[in-house]
């Protein structure tokens, strides 16, 4: 079987190698693909019961867990959009937004959602805003770069306890992914700064909140949609959203166990140990490398089992986990693939935070480690995933809470500054 794989990639590469240059970079896309998908037909043929068995494992992961825990948020930011809470916000916190990422106010939902809530919110959230012109294509690149993460309860409860068996490390994974992500945020205000920015919704001048809520109204009344209606669609395009989501999913699962049945994965990892050697890593970590590259879950699984030293897993799986997959990849290309949004930055931006995600970790190991005392975790933490009512709820308040708590933070941050323009405005004009 794996013989019969390795034949027809050397055969296809070998043919696109010996064409001239013109029709290498016109045709290999096409034929790798095409060499690919065969091998991964031959395969599933071969080894039927492991492409079932991972096939249902997907299935279960996608209906157990992600469907559950998704579907109320994405209900819910539709509904918002569709009321104008969206267009409020974006009023208040333009000039907290504009300055830090060069993102409209708009922005800033998106960046709650998409940190609090986990993959790929923050990607139809931004597809969501750009088809409501409410950001321009370079702004929508911006936001769907560094929104688009992992949920807290995923690193801290599957991650840290269930693979790693340690709460403590799930601090050190989450505090370098949302460092990580922020900082790449910030760098890229400077992606194609020179382009034309957005206009800024509402009035320039006035009350904010006055505007802000004048703003809402105009939304709402734009959308024009009934209440019945706008919860029609929020749930239709939600459950749509989720049924692409299941279906990479499963996919992935079946094309990452196929890939490790034909020995493609340890072929592969055994290439990359002297790349993980010259960053400073152990070289058993090759394997997990190899499928944290092609899904997220399994890469921190590999990791979390491989002979290494706990730190040098800890920073694998930290950029494992900045960096995504690329089942979230395919997720977010199918997301945006209506849009204008151009996935080559966000695929940039996934590589930039997986090295800044794993140096943070590094440097944050001394102070956060499992012998560091400073360190704490919330008693009531959910670390196993559960299909019961009681650990949906438990999940819900969770994540709902850390939304809640960004996005008020964000607010409060935010009339804090229209505060002292007001006041700085009143006492020059007070001057004689």
């Amino acid at each position: 079987m794996q013989g019969i794989i390795a034949i027809l990639l050397v055969v296809s590469a070998g043919w696109i190698l010996l064409a001239r240059h013109r029709l290498f970079r016109r045709y290999f896309g096409t034929f790798f693909l095409a060499a690919a998908g065969v091998a991964l037909a031959i395969s599933m043929i071969g080894a039927p019961d492991a492409a079932f068995a991972s096939a249902l494992e997907g299935l279960k992961v996608w209906w157990e867990i992600v469907f559950p825990a998704l579907l109320p948020f994405f209900i819910g930011s539709e509904l918002l959009m569709g009321l104008g809470v969206v267009n409020f916000m974006g009023v208040i916190l333009e000039p907290l937004m504009r300055p830090l990422f060069n993102v409209p106010g708009t922005g800033s939902f998106v960046m709650a959602m998409g940190l609090a809530s986990g993959y790929p919110i923050g990607a139809i959230l931004t597809r969501r805003l750009r088809q409501e012109n409410l950001c321009n294509q370079v702004e929508a690149e911006r936001l769907l770069s560094f929104c688009n993460t992992a949920d807290p309860l995923f690193m801290i409860g599957a991650v840290a306890v269930g693979m790693l068996g340690n709460a403590k490390l799930g601090v050190i994974i989450a505090a370098a992914h949302y460092l990580s992500s922020i900082l790449v945020g910030i760098g890229l205000r400077f992606y194609k700064r020179h382009e034309p920015a957005s206009e800024q919704i509402g009035e320039p001048r006035g009350n904010v909140l006055v505007r802000a809520l004048r703003e809402l109204y105009r939304a709402r009344r734009r959308d024009g949609r009934p209440l019945g209606q706008l919860l029609g669609d929020a749930v239709k395009s939600s459950v749509n959203s989720l049924l692409l989501v299941g279906g990479f999913i499963i996919l992935f699962s079946v094309i990452m166990r196929m890939a490790t049945v034909t020995g493609l994965v340890g072929l592969i990892g055994t290439g990359i140990k002297g790349l993980l050697a010259i960053c400073g890593l152990s070289p058993a970590l090759g394997d997990a490398f190899v499928s944290g590259i092609f899904e997220i879950t399994m890469g921190c699984n590999v990791a979390s089992q491989a002979l290494a030293p706990i730190m040098d897993r800890v920073i694998l799986i930290s950029a494992i986990i900045a960096w995504s997959g690329f089942s979230v990849h395919a997720q977010v290309a199918a997301i945006i693939n209506d849009t204008d949004i151009r996935l080559g930055p966000y695929l940039l931006a996934r590589v930039l935070q997986a090295v800044v995600a794993g140096v943070i970790t590094f440097f944050l190991w001394p102070f956060m480690s499992p012998t560091a005392s400073l360190i704490t975790v919330p008693v009531f933490l959910q670390t196993q995933s559960a299909t019961s009512l009681v650990a949906w709820w438990q999940r819900m308040g969770y994540v709902s809470l850390r939304a809640g708590l960004l996005l008020g933070t964000i607010l409060a941050m935010s009339i804090v500054y229209h505060t002292l323009v007001s006041l700085r405005f009143a006492i020059w004009r007070r001057r004689p």
